[in-house]
């Protein structure tokens, strides 16, 4: 691999002039905390959320549908034509590339809505773009879409099964559109959890409300020929009722999710269930989360998550929160650990979600990145010291066989969003050794015994270019939508940090990342997903590869990608968001706080290495 060189003169970069970027961006990051005293941040408004909300709420009949809902229907619509590609698709953002999911949804929505006629030219455009995706212009050429969109997920059902099954509902897919579905065997959430991961369902841990909804419509329009399974699914109706309504969030919103929520509830409106109290409870999420422009987003908020970020973002400014901010903040955090099994995915006591919320769910990104926040608010008195070893103890019970961290439940690994993640098992190496000094005894023995064993999956799982691969970030313009820029720039910072530690990391697994992500680097000093020439660079990922050279012989990669930073922020565009996140199998998200985060997060490791008269 080559290092790029500089296609232009680069202006001269001093550690002064670094500093005033790195001041700006803090200020300006400060200045987002909100009244309440923490981060919430805000979401990417989604074509496909819009899209599956429209479809739920036109599904309803009155006396469920009320008043309200038309006013919000045509808003939706509104807000779709306007934010259709040139192209005639959808993306999943507003900065995002059309693709087939998004715009077969929206193209539901409109059939939902019965709303052809009102934008004749839009459905032309979004039909006439579907037949070039799918390959086929044919008449019947809804199977073709119905094979493409399988193809898109292969194995895993988790979105390729709703989305036909909105599609069917909406009458967009012709006669036989109910044969066209995988069907879910929704009997099998049954079964007791514990078992989950052992008989491989078609759908990942999280996706189980989905499972059942979804199951029962497609048993309801499509029974199985099998006579045996048609008694068994009939039997268990009720109590897979049961079952999801348990796991209902009181506010009625799965996981705070308005694709989730809506795939329910249009679900249970095409059983002739809109009166049950799922139905009515998920109806009045989706109501009351549509945003005044007529959009939805994917999810309410990631408040846990961009406030750990935060903090941990300006933990190398020593003395940035007042004391009384710093005890808020930490209080917040503590307060937003889960102390009880949870009722969705009975995860033990001790993990954090992404969101304040009661549709968030624990994992393994907000635990590790809690956990880490913590310890840089200040003294670890008695209650940090406990929320620390019921966090540190939750991730231990998460790790898998392999050494790696997934994230939600241990020991599924068949679908690619309940796998061991690379980036996730960066994320609680760096939380386990922050805490190791505090533990003594049998704790810091599975402590150090759990990081040894992670250490050796992320040396296992680098590629032959030397670059990890993330589980929940991608880049729309990289090729497989992959993001190695990010998941090396996450494993490299956790490896350096264990070697520091005094754990026995392999060197050359970090000379080869270290060479990778050099190589990766974009001719204008920045870096997008991978090393592909010509891709957009963005600040998400150059501040990110930044912090993880900081401090590497990689002196010329980390001057460059400063310099480009700096120019941003003295620009004013370091607030230009990309979209770059996952959520829901490849449902493409941006965050408005993650290019400000990472912003500072660079700016901050690579001051710490310049020298004050470098030019």
């Amino acid at each position: 691999m080559q290092t790029p060189a500089p296609t232009a003169a680069a202006a001269p970069l001093s550690k002064a002039r670094a500093e005033r970027a790195l001041r700006t961006a803090t200020a300006a990051l400060l200045s987002e905390i909100g009244p309440e005293g923490y981060w919430t941040g805000e979401l990417s408004s989604s074509a496909l959320s819009t899209a599956t909300a429209l479809i739920a709420l036109s599904n309803l009949a009155p006396p469920q549908r009320l008043p309200g809902d038309a006013a919000l229907v045509s808003s939706g619509l509104c807000w779709l034509v306007a934010s259709q590609n040139p192209d005639g698709g959808w993306g999943d953002t507003t900065l995002s590339r059309s693709n087939i999911s998004t715009t077969a949804l929206v193209w539901a929505a409109f059939g939902a809505t019965q709303s052809d006629t009102h934008h004749a030219l839009a459905m032309e455009r979004c039909r006439l773009w579907l037949q070039a995706a799918c390959g086929s212009a044919d008449t019947g050429w809804e199977r073709a879409l119905a094979c493409a969109i399988r193809e898109r997920y292969g194995k895993d059902h988790t979105f390729s099964v709703p989305i036909l099954m909105a599609c069917t509902l909406a009458g967009r897919m012709g006669p036989d559109g109910w044969r066209l579905i995988p069907a879910l065997p929704f009997e099998l959430a049954a079964v007791p959890h514990q078992f989950y991961g052992a008989i491989r369902l078609p759908v990942v841990s999280y996706a189980l409300p989905a499972l059942i909804a979804i199951g029962r419509v497609l048993h309801h329009k499509a029974p199985s020929g099998n006579p045996l399974l048609r008694w068994l699914r009939n039997a268990l109706k009720a109590k897979t009722a049961r079952i999801l309504e348990s796991v209902q969030p009181v506010n009625g919103g799965f996981l705070e999710a308005t694709p989730l929520t809506s795939f329910v509830l249009m679900s249970l409106a095409a059983t002739g269930e809109s009166a049950c109290r799922v139905a009515l409870r998920a109806a009045t999420f989706l109501r009351s989360s549509a945003r005044p422009d007529g959009s939805w987003p994917i999810d309410t908020n990631l408040s846990t998550w961009v406030t750990t970020l935060g903090v941990n973002a300006l933990s190398r400014q020593p003395g940035i929160f007042h004391y009384e901010q710093s005890s808020a903040l930490k209080q917040w955090l503590l307060d937003q650990q889960y102390r009880e099994v949870h009722p969705y995915t009975q995860a033990a006591p001790g993990g954090w979600a992404w969101t304040d919320l009661p549709g968030g769910v624990p994992d393994a990104d907000d635990t590790p990145g809690a956990l880490l926040a913590l310890l840089a608010l200040g003294p670890v008195d008695a209650r940090v010291r406990h929320a620390g070893e019921l966090g540190t103890r939750w991730l231990l019970g998460l790790q898998n066989s392999d050494g790696g961290i997934p994230t939600f439940c241990r020991g599924w690994g068949t679908l690619p969003f309940d796998r061991s993640g690379e980036d996730l098992t960066a994320h609680a190496l760096r939380a386990w050794s922050a805490w190791l000094p505090q533990w003594k005894g049998q704790l810091r023995l599975q402590v150090t015994r759990a990081i040894a064993k992670g250490i050796a999956f992320l040396e296992a799982r680098q590629r032959s270019d030397g670059t990890w691969v993330p589980l929940w970030f991608g880049n729309e313009h990289s090729p497989s939508e992959e993001n190695p820029t990010w998941g090396t720039s996450r494993v490299l910072l956790a490896l350096r940090e264990m070697q520091h530690c005094g754990f026995a990391v392999a060197p050359t697994a970090i000379a080869k990342g270290c060479e990778a992500l050099t190589a990766m680097q974009q001719p204008e000093g920045g870096w997008s997903g991978s090393g592909a020439r010509g891709l957009p660079c963005s600040l998400e990922e150059t501040g990110m590869a930044v912090e993880a050279l900081a401090g590497t012989a990689r002196t010329g990669a980390v001057d460059r990608g400063t310099r480009w930073l700096v120019e941003r922020v003295e620009r004013g565009e370091w607030k230009v968001a990309a979209p770059v996140g996952f959520y829901f199998a490849k449902l493409w998200y941006f965050e408005r706080l993650y290019p400000q985060l990472a912003t500072v997060a660079g700016l901050g490791a690579a001051v710490k290495y310049l020298l004050p008269d470098a030019e």
